[in-house]
């Protein structure tokens, strides 16, 4: 995710509901189906509630505070955005297409203008039009103090976005000029830079039109309007329950992305995730047509699930882009030697760290930064092969270059969370592989909280310890840039850029992708960088996470792409 270098990350998704969640969104993210596409037996059809049972909240139900990925899963049933994510199975799926657009954009000769036209006939809840002024609007809401939290591309992109403070403290009421609205359809963007991934960022929610006559402040949330195939009739406990019914002005003729088969959707969050995989299990009463958003199968509830065949053909698995790793801290001694680190990347054992994760089912072995899917311009490589178990020998030549033919001992940092991916198991199955190269680990395990503030602080970042990175939408730009751009350093605040890395061939690489409107040609770019950028030792790959979630068994028409990783609700049918 292309981060800018002020605000803190929200790692993959908190508000994506994505597994990770963390969305971001970032951002949940698995893909490949099980079951297949066609879900329970029998085709789909209108009607039914569908019941979404999930650990997290949906809080702050508002366009311009939620920071989701292609519009993220329970947002885009009520907003629609400029352009969305192609809701397809697989790699397909991590596409982006026009939604309220009639396109994905028309750039100019150096992507720095973006004009958009909208589609004809798109209305609200209310049946009044969706105007070009309400996107307009709906995106400078976003910039208001009050409503912080949303994504925060615009700020850094648009001409001005930098001192703008919204709409509520805006005396002039022009809002911003790097946006113009010629007519009812038509919206420009003005960028300060290039930037040819701004189809991928118009799918995020501040790209909502919101009517300013119906702008409530920080209680538009308990009613926002809608311009999507459903309507907010209720929420309760800022997202704990959200009912849904269909909005009667939404066409389908204006959306062919959005299937919206069931009449009602009952989201029940705050629910422990044991409970969560238990009713869907079981599938009683209303349990039978529901779903999750954000809660996965442990590796205990894995193999349950496995052993019987009904509740096997009941599992939905996905992938989304996302990488667990190790981060050095090259100001630190001993990782400043590139040989010390090379050699603890060739004594590593992915096999230990993936059982660790919850096992081949859970998680898979990586060797590149980048996730192993075309979208992101995976391109394959293994600087240091390990093997499967790791190559201790190896590791311990290039100590012995280093002046380490003793050995040495480091520090290992993580998280104390029960995780499966900075928590204690991944840093004991690290530390187990690195001893048999003569390596002695420590192993510094911090309350999570304590344990972010420190590995993102540049001043007080520890030498070795676990990180991991989602996108805000799949392409190589959000993975690479703010880890290894030298411009993304951030001195006093957080700080994403682990190694320091600061080399200009790099910074100049990543403007010239960002020219691209090609997006193929881009990940191709981005793929070549990551190899390139991997020689060095900053990072060592170990595991990209698995998604296993439960479905009911009345569920029907399961979708997953590559961008999410999770059950797409606007597929769904139970009927």
């Amino acid at each position: 995710m292309r981060q800018p270098s002020v605000i803190a990350r929200r790692v993959a998704a908190a508000s994506v509901s994505l597994v990770l969640a963390a969305g971001a969104a970032a951002c949940a993210g698995p893909e490949g189906n099980d079951a297949g596409s066609g879900g329970a037996d029998g085709k789909p059809a209108k009607g039914g509630t569908l019941t979404v049972l999930n650990s997290d909240p949906q809080v702050d139900f508002d366009p311009a505070r939620l920071y989701t990925s292609g519009g993220g899963n329970v947002p885009s049933l009520v907003f629609r955005t400029l352009t969305t994510r192609n809701r397809e199975d697989g790699a397909q799926g991590a596409e982006v297409v026009p939604d309220l657009a009639t396109d994905l954009g028309r750039p100019s000769k150096n992507a720095t203008v973006w004009t958009y036209t909208l589609k004809k006939g798109l209305k609200y809840e209310d049946g009044s039009p969706i105007t070009s002024a309400d996107i307009k609007y709906g995106i400078e809401r976003s910039f208001a103090g009050e409503l912080s939290g949303g994504a925060p591309y615009l700020r850094d992109w648009l001409i001005g976005g930098d001192k703008y403070a919204g709409p509520y403290k805006d005396k002039s009421g022009k809002g911003l000029k790097s946006i113009e609205t010629p007519d009812e359809r038509t919206i420009v963007f003005h960028l300060n830079k290039p930037e040819g991934e701004f189809p991928y960022l118009a799918t995020q929610t501040q790209f909502t039109p919101v009517p300013k006559s119906k702008d409530k402040g920080t209680k538009y949330e308990e009613h926002p309007v809608s311009s999507g195939p459903y309507k907010v009739v209720k929420n309760e406990n800022d997202g704990e329950r959200l009912t849904l019914e269909r909005n009667p002005h939404w066409s389908a003729k204006t959306d062919p992305e959005r299937k919206a088969y069931p009449d009602k959707i009952d989201v029940r969050s705050g629910l422990n995730p044991s409970v969560i995989n238990q009713r869907l299990s079981a599938g009683q009463g209303e349990d039978a047509a529901a779903v999750t958003t954000d809660t996965n199968l442990g590796p205990a509830e894995l193999a349950k699930v496995t052993g019987d065949k009904d509740l096997a053909s009941r599992v939905g698995t996905g992938h989304f882009g996302y990488t667990n790793y190790l981060a050095f801290n090259p100001k630190v001694k001993p990782f400043d030697d590139p040989k010390v680190r090379q050699a603890i990347s060739y004594a590593v054992d992915r096999s230990s760290v993936v059982n660790a994760a919850g096992g081949s089912s859970l998680a898979e072995p990586a060797t590149t930064y980048l996730p192993n899917q075309k979208s992101f311009g995976y391109t394959k490589y293994d600087h240091f092969p390990a093997g499967k178990a790791g190559n201790p020998k190896k590791a311990k030549e290039l100590l012995k270059e280093a002046g380490h033919k003793d050995g040495l001992t480091i520090t290992l940092t993580h998280s104390n969370a029960k995780d499966f991916e900075t928590s204690p198991e991944i840093a004991t199955a690290v530390q187990d592989a690195l001893k048999k190269a003569g390596i002695t680990v420590k192993l510094e395990g911090l309350e999570d909280n304590d344990y972010k503030d420190k590995v993102h602080s540049a001043k007080d970042e520890p030498g070795l310890f676990l990180a991991h990175w989602g996108a805000d939408w799949p392409s190589g730009g959000p993975f690479l840039a703010p880890i290894f751009d030298g411009r993304q350093i951030v001195k006093d605040g957080a700080n994403f850029n682990t190694g320091f890395l600061d080399d200009k061939s790099v910074n100049d690489e990543i403007d010239a992708i960002n020219k691209l409107t090609d997006l193929d040609a881009a990940a191709k770019r981005w793929g070549a960088l990551d190899k390139k950028i991997g020689e060095q030792a900053l990072t060592v790959p170990l595991f990209h996470p698995v998604y296993k979630r439960l479905y009911g068994k009345d569920v029907k028409n399961i979708v997953i792409s590559d961008w999410t990783g999770v059950l797409d609700i606007s597929q769904v049918a139970v009927k």
